[in-house]
Parts: structure tokens; C-alpha cells; sequence
């Protein structure tokens, strides 16, 4: 991992370093949390439409929702994230379209039937509620939003690294949300998962918490 910038001004650099070279830092697989969502909101009767992928990474969230009919917008600050998402939606065969914005200074144009927010969390910090609040401006009337943060370190972390990153309860993220009598929320928890750490990590194995906002804008 880079080293961690003295403020939010180094922020994009540090994501651009994190991005770098010719691996993938993730699997490519959809985070799990936005697979259940999706799966509630199916169930609930919603089909694809127009989701826009905040801090898209390398592309995973982006493909799997492509794949399943949406039109999706992904965005990252890190060129090299976009570059490397545009590349993994070219291989899968899917049309996306792939933005860089430094969230804090622009954001995507347009409404979006689901904006999807995993793990925007910095380990300096940096204006995040007003990201948060323009992304739930950016859900169309019957659209959703879905905020997921990592809500404690995982097991095999660098607990100094880790010390400063904020790890946001639902109840925060509904604060700083601030939503208006036009949105019901779904879910507000905290939810485990098993996860596996890095090969020679002490344990390899463990659970991770995520906290997870799902709120559904009424028509």
C-alpha cells in the first residue's frame, strides 16, 4: 500500500499509486452486498435500468451489473482504475460507460434507477458526507441507493494503517445522508461475511463487517 497522504489534497495520487502497475489489486468479482441488494430489489419487482457505480475500481461492480441488463456509469478518481475497468468490461463483452472524477470537485451527470457506493472510505480525511448526499441527489424518483462500508478492520490488518480510517455505523451514514420524507430505508445494518486475507496473512481466514444502507426514493 502507498503511504498515507497528511490530507484529503493527496488523496488522488494515493488512489492513482494504489491502481498502478499491470496486476489487479482485486478479484473482479461483484462485491457481495450489492449482489444481495440487487437480488431484495428483484424481488421487490425492480428491473434494470440506469446504475451508477461510485469508486468503480477495476470494474467488478460494473460487469456484473452490465451483464444482468443495467446501463451502467462507473466512475473512479484513479485513472489506472478506470483503465483497468474499461479493460475487464472489454474482455466480458459489455458496453459501460467509464468516467474519472475526483467526487469532491465533479460528478457524474444525470439520474440513475440504483447508485451503487461500496467502501468510499479514505484513510485521511475528506468531505464524504456531501459525496454521500449528492450521490442520493442522483437517484431518480422509484430508483434506490446502496452505501456499504467496511465497519471494523478485518482480522489480518495493519491495525496502525487501519487506526485512521473511519469505519461508519449505518446510523452515521443515515445521518450524514440526511434524507428527506421522499425516501424509505430498507436496510440499516450491520451484516458478516467470510472473507479470506492476503496468502501468509495471521489468520488467512476470518469474517469481515460491513455496514449496509439500502433506501428506495419514492416515485
Amino acid at each position: 500500500m502507498p503511504p498515507i497522504p497528511d490530507s484529503a489534497a493527496g488523496l488522488p495520487a494515493w488512489w492513482e499509486e494504489l491502481y498502478s502497475g499491470t496486476g489487479t489489486r482485486w478479484s473482479g468479482n461483484a462485491n457481495a452486498r450489492l449482489v444481495e441488494a440487487v437480488a431484495a430489489l428483484e424481488a421487490r419487482g425492480a428491473t434494470p435500468g440506469r446504475a451508477l457505480d461510485l469508486g468503480c475500481g477495476e470494474g467488478g461492480d460494473v460487469v456484473w451489473l452490465a451483464e444482468r441488463g443495467w446501463s451502467v456509469t462507473g466512475v473512479d478518481v484513479a485513472h489506472a482504475a478506470v483503465t483497468k475497468a474499461r479493460s475487464a468490461a472489454a474482455a466480458r463483452g459489455v458496453d459501460v460507460v467509464l468516467e474519472r472524477h475526483d467526487l469532491t470537485q465533479t460528478f457524474p451527470d444525470g439520474e440513475f434507477e440504483l447508485v451503487n457506493a461500496q467502501f468510499l472510505q479514505a484513510p485521511v480525511g475528506w468531505p464524504r458526507p456531501e459525496v454521500l448526499r449528492r450521490a442520493a441527489a442522483a437517484v431518480a424518483p422509484g430508483g434506490h441507493l446502496l452505501v456499504v462500508d467496511h465497519a471494523e478492520p478485518p482480522p489480518w490488518a495493519d491495525l496502525d494503517a487501519q487506526a485512521r480510517i473511519g469505519f461508519p455505523t449505518p446510523q452515521q451514514v443515515l445521518a450524514d445522508l440526511a434524507l428527506g420524507r421522499e425516501w424509505e430505508v430498507l436496510r440499516a445494518e450491520v451484516a458478516e461475511r467470510p472473507a479470506a486475507g492476503p496468502a501468509g496473512s495471521t489468520p488467512e481466514h476470518g469474517h469481515l463487517a460491513d455496514s449496509v444502507v439500502l433506501a428506495h426514493r419514492r416515485a
